[in-house]
C-alpha cells in the first residue's frame, strides 16, 4: 500500500516539473541558440552538386520515339472510341455508283490548268546539274531552297520570242502523273482520277492531255507539237473504243487551251490540225469545263502589275515587314515578277470583253451583290434583302450601290474606287511629285530585273494620276508598264468583242482562245458544260497606292492594304469581293452558258447545248475528309462529291437533261440579263 503511495505521488511530481518547464520558453529558446550558435561554429560540409546529364542523340532519338508512339496509341484510342461518322471518311462516289451498275463507257481526257502541271528539266545551265528529268516545278519544290536563282532562271521564258532561252529545256511532265498530284499531300486530279478508275477506265481509255502552261496556245504547237498530239490521242482513243466520242474535262485555263484546240484543229494548215469542219462534231461527246476562266481573271492584272493578289496584301496587312524589309534585300515580289512576264499564258487571263462585260467607271453587273467576308460565304440577295433595303431595315449583307464601281479593277486611292466618275477628279501632277519624289525617284540598277526599272518618274505618276482604270483601259496601262510582254504575247492573245465573226481576220489564231471572238464547233449534239464553285470571296477589283520603297529595282505601286470597309463585307485590305470560287468570278466561269452560247447565237451557230452545274461551297463537315467533300474553292472542287458524280455519269454516257440540267445557286442569270451583249 505504502508502496503504491510512493508511485502516486513520483507520477504527480514527474508530471508538475513537465508542466513547468513548459512555461519557461526564454530558457528554451536560450537552449536554441546555444544549439544553433554551435552548428554556426561548425563548418558545413558541401555535398558534391550533381552534374547535368549530357543529352546524346540517342536521347534525343528515344524520346522522339516515345512522343510519335504516344500520339499514335492517343489517336488509334479516339478512332475505336469516337462514333463513326467523326473519323470515318465518306464513301467515294466511284464506288457508290459501281455498286448502281455504273460503268466506264466514252473515253475521257483531263486538261490541266495553270500551275497545277509539273514541268521537268531535259537540259539546264552548270547550276542545275543532278537535276536532269527532275521537277523543278510541282513536287518537292526542294530546289527552291537549295538554288533559287538558278531555279528562276530555268523556269523563265525568252524575252522576246517566248520560248526556251539559250541553253534551257524545261519540259511537260507526261501522263496521269503530270496533275495528279501539284505537290506531295496536295490533290489535283487524284480524286476524279480514282473515281473514275472504281467504274472502268484505265490507260486505255483515260488519258491526261499534258502540255507547258507557260507558253502560248500556238507555242505549246510550235515547239512541242501538243496540239498535235492531242488531237493524234482523241482519234486512237476514240477508234479503240468502239468509236465511242470522247469526254474532255478541261480545268481553269485548259478551258480556254481547249477552246483554242476546237478551233485549230478544224483549221487548215499550216497554223491548224487540218481536220476540217465536223472533226469535233465526230469525236467530242461533251465538254466538261470545271472553274472555266472563259472570260479572264482579274487577279491576273494584280499579279502582272505588281506581283500581288489576296494572300500577298494579307500578309503585308499582318506584318509589313514581312515582304518590304529592305534589311534582308529579298526582293521576293520582284523576283516573281521578273520571272512571270516571261510566261505569256498570264496575257490569256486577262479580263476579256471590255467595258460591255466588266462594267465601266459607274457600272458593273454585280453592283448590289456583297460577299460576307468574316464569314467567307458569297449569297445572292433575296426579294426579301431587296425590301428590307428600301424600307431601311437591317439584313445580312450591307448593300451599297451607290458606292462599290466593281468596274474599276484597279483604282489609286479608296475615294477614285468609290467616288462617280463625273466627280473624280485627277491630281495636280505637281502636288504628286512633290509628295512622291522621294518615293518614285529613277533608279539607276545596272541590270533590269523589272521593267520598271526602265521607266521614268513622271510615266509612274501619271499612271497614279489617272486614278481609275476599267478592263478597256487596263490594258493601255499595261502596255506602258509591261512592254515587252504585252508586245509579245499580244500577238497571241485578244481581249475584245467581235463584231461581225465571220471577217477574215478572226481566222487568225490570237483570236481563237477568246470566246467572244470565236465560234463554237459546228457540232450540234456536243454538249457545252460550265461546272464551278460559288458562295466564295473572289477578287474583282484593287485599290492600289504608291509604294514607300525607294530601294534599288523596287516596284513602285503595291495594294493599298490599309483600306477597308467596316460596314460592308465587299472589301479587306484593298480589295473588292465577288461571288466565285477565290479565283474565277461567277460572271467570268458562267456567263458563255447562261447567256452568250445559250440557244443558237452567233457564238454558237449549231445550238449546241449548254448545261450551268453551279457547286455551293461548304466546308469539311468530317476530321478526314480533308479539304472538303463540298468544297466550291476553285482547285478543291476536284473533289466535290456532286461534280465527281456529274463528270462519272457523263462519262458512263448519261447527257445533261439526264443528270438535272441547270443547277443555279448564284445571280449568274441576273448578271447576263445586265450585260448588253449582241447575240
Amino acid at each position: 500500500m505504502a508502496s503504491m503511495f510512493r508511485f502516486r505521488k513520483l507520477w504527480y511530481v514527474a508530471l508538475v516539473k513537465l508542466s513547468s518547464q513548459s512555461f519557461e520558453p526564454q530558457e528554451i529558446d536560450k537552449k536554441n541558440e546555444a544549439l544553433v550558435s554551435e552548428v554556426e561554429e561548425k563548418p558545413l560540409k558541401k555535398r558534391p552538386r550533381r552534374q547535368a546529364k549530357e543529352w546524346r542523340c540517342v536521347d534525343f532519338c528515344c524520346w522522339a520515339i516515345g512522343y510519335i508512339c504516344t500520339t499514335w496509341w492517343v489517336l488509334l484510342f479516339l478512332y475505336n472510341c469516337l462514333p463513326s461518322g467523326v473519323l470515318q471518311a465518306p464513301e467515294p462516289p466511284g464506288t457508290r455508283l459501281k455498286r448502281e451498275g455504273l460503268t466506264a463507257f466514252h473515253p475521257v481526257i483531263l486538261v490541266p490548268g495553270i500551275v497545277t502541271g509539273g514541268l521537268e528539266l531535259w537540259e539546264g545551265k552548270p547550276c542545275s546539274e543532278g537535276l536532269f528529268r527532275k521537277r523543278l516545278w510541282g513536287g518537292s519544290f526542294t530546289e527552291i531552297i537549295k538554288r533559287p536563282l538558278c531555279w528562276m532562271e530555268h523556269l523563265s521564258l525568252h524575252n522576246e520570242t517566248g520560248l526556251d532561252p539559250e541553253g534551257i529545256r524545261v519540259r511537260a511532265v507526261p501522263g496521269l502523273a503530270a496533275a495528279d498530284y501539284f505537290a506531295p499531300g496536295y490533290l489535283v486530279w487524284a480524286i476524279l482520277i480514282e473515281n473514275l478508275a472504281k467504274i472502268g477506265n484505265e490507260g486505255k481509255n483515260l488519258y491526261m492531255a499534258a502540255y507547258d502552261w507557260r507558253l502560248s496556245f500556238q507555242n505549246t504547237e510550235t515547239r512541242d507539237q501538243s496540239l498535235s498530239r492531242l488531237k493524234s490521242k482523241i482519234e486512237l482513243l476514240y477508234e479503240t473504243n468502239g468509236y465511242r466520242k470522247v469526254v474532255v474535262v478541261p480545268h481553269s485555263m485548259g478551258v480556254i487551251y481547249f477552246l483554242h484546240f476546237m478551233k485549230w484543229v478544224e483549221a487548215p494548215p499550216p497554223i491548224g490540225g487540218g481536220g476540217g469542219p465536223g472533226w469535233c462534231a465526230k469525236h467530242i461527246k461533251s465538254v466538261m469545263n470545271i472553274g472555266p476562266a472563259f472570260l479572264g481573271v482579274p487577279k491576273v492584272v494584280s499579279n502582272i502589275f505588281s506581283a500581288e493578289g489576296k494572300d500577298v496584301a494579307y500578309v503585308r496587312a499582318m506584318d509589313p515587314g514581312v515582304l518590304d524589309s529592305e534589311i534582308l534585300g529579298l526582293q521576293t515580289l520582284e523576283h516573281i515578277m521578273r520571272v512571270s512576264r516571261t510566261w505569256d499564258s498570264l496575257i490569256s487571263l486577262i479580263p476579256k470583253g471590255g467595258e460591255t462585260i466588266w462594267g465601266n467607271m459607274d457600272w458593273a453587273p454585280e453592283e448590289g451583290y456583297q460577299c460576307d467576308l468574316p464569314n467567307r460565304v458569297c449569297l445572292k440577295p433575296s426579294a426579301s434583302e431587296n425590301d428590307t433595303k428600301k424600307s431601311g431595315g437591317l439584313k445580312e449583307f450591307h448593300v451599297a450601290e451607290d458606292l462599290v464601281k466593281y468596274g474599276r479593277i484597279v483604282s489609286f486611292g479608296k475615294d477614285a474606287s468609290q467616288t462617280f466618275s463625273a466627280q473624280l477628279s485627277a491630281r495636280s501632277s505637281k502636288e504628286a511629285r512633290e509628295k512622291n519624289i522621294s518615293r518614285t525617284a529613277k533608279r539607276a540598277c545596272g541590270e533590269i530585273w523589272t521593267e520598271y526599272d526602265e521607266m521614268s518618274r513622271d510615266s509612274i505618276l501619271e499612271i497614279a494620276d489617272n486614278k481609275a482604270y476599267t478592263a478597256k483601259t487596263i490594258l493601255d496601262m499595261l502596255r506602258l508598264v509591261a512592254p515587252k510582254m504585252m508586245r509579245r504575247a499580244e500577238s497571241h492573245f485578244s481581249h475584245g468583242i467581235a463584231d461581225n465573226l465571220d471577217h477574215p481576220k478572226y481566222s487568225h489564231y490570237k483570236y481563237w482562245s477568246n470566246p467572244l471572238e470565236t465560234k463554237l464547233p459546228d457540232a450540234i449534239e456536243m454538249e457545252i458544260y460550265c461546272l464551278y464553285g460559288v458562295g466564295l470571296p473572289t477578287e474583282r477589283s484593287y485599290v492600289y497606292e504608291t509604294s514607300p520603297s525607294n530601294r534599288c529595282k523596287s516596284i513602285p505601286f503595291r495594294i493599298d492594304v490599309s483600306v477597308d470597309e467596316s460596314s460592308a463585307g465587299y472589301l479587306k485590305s484593298g480589295i473588292y469581293f465577288v461571288d466565285g470560287d477565290e479565283s474565277v468570278p461567277v460572271l467570268s466561269a458562267g456567263f458563255m452558258c447562261a447567256k452568250g452560247w445559250r440557244g443558237k447565237t452567233r457564238f454558237n451557230p449549231s445550238g449546241s447545248p449548254t448545261f450551268l452545274r453551279e457547286y455551293r461551297h461548304k466546308p469539311p463537315g468530317r476530321l478526314l475528309e480533308g479539304r472538303g467533300a463540298e468544297s466550291g474553292s476553285h482547285v478543291d472542287i476536284m473533289g466535290n462529291v456532286a461534280l465527281i458524280e456529274d463528270v462519272l455519269r457523263v462519262a458512263a454516257g448519261a447527257t445533261g437533261a439526264e443528270i438535272g440540267s441547270d443547277r443555279i445557286h448564284s445571280d449568274i442569270m441576273g448578271m447576263s440579263a445586265r450585260i448588253d451583249l449582241k447575240l
